[in-house]
């Protein structure tokens, strides 16, 4: 039993280690150690199931700690390697952009890419100039409209104002005109009453005496 096992495990590392060779990148290193644990796994649980069956069960569950432990801290190590690795190559990358953003492509990105934000700003100043223009414009042509209303409302104003004034002109000359012909009609009155008192004839004399 302790053979197959340990067949079992020879297997999986050659097949690990063919995995390996065949796989390019950190990502496939990391999926790598990951297949390998998971098999280790598994066969360390079949390991353990045998040793429930043995004698010395203690001594084979000691002895299983051991190898699964160090197997196990292997795959941590390498991952440790594989993370390391992955640090420094990233330190690199870092270290590199200055000098990325230095090359002359770069440098005449950058110069395109500030042409570009001068060229979009002024082109949003001269919209926001523009709809300026329009709306001073829009308010100027209200402005007039209102004006011309208000002009339009104030002569009327003047003209009923001078229609009051004349109506009001001619009431007064009228009432002065019918109060004068008034007056003549009472003085033409009186002096046809003062004419006929004056020819009415004299008194009858009385006869004389005999």
């Amino acid at each position: 039993m302790k053979k197959w096992i340990v067949l079992i495990l020879l297997m999986a590392c050659f097949g690990v280690k063919a995995q390996s060779g065949s796989a390019a990148g950190s990502d496939a290193e990391r999926m790598r150690i990951s297949a390998e644990r998971t098999r280790l796994e598994a066969a360390f649980a079949l390991e353990e199931t045998a040793c429930y069956k043995r004698f010395w069960v203690n001594n084979c569950l000691d002895e299983l700690k051991v190898r699964s432990r160090d197997a196990l801290a292997d795959l941590r190590r390498q991952e440790i390697v594989l993370n390391d690795d992955a640090r420094k190559a990233k330190a690199a990358e870092q270290l590199q952009k200055p000098e990325d953003r230095s090359s002359p492509e770069n440098l005449q990105q950058e110069a395109d890419k500030r042409a570009q934000t001068v060229k979009d700003l002024e082109a949003r100043i001269e919209r926001d100039r523009q709809k300026n223009i329009e709306r001073e414009a829009l308010q100027a042509g209200e402005k007039a409209k209102l004006d011309a209303a208000a002009g339009r409302l104030k002569t009327s104003q003047d003209k009923a104002g001078e229609r009051a004034a004349r109506q009001t002109l001619e009431a007064e000359e009228r009432k002065k005109y019918n109060q004068r012909l008034e007056r003549a009609r009472e003085r033409q009155a009186r002096y046809a009453r003062d004419k006929a008192s004056q020819t009415k004839a004299p008194a009858q004399a009385l006869p004389a005496p005999r």
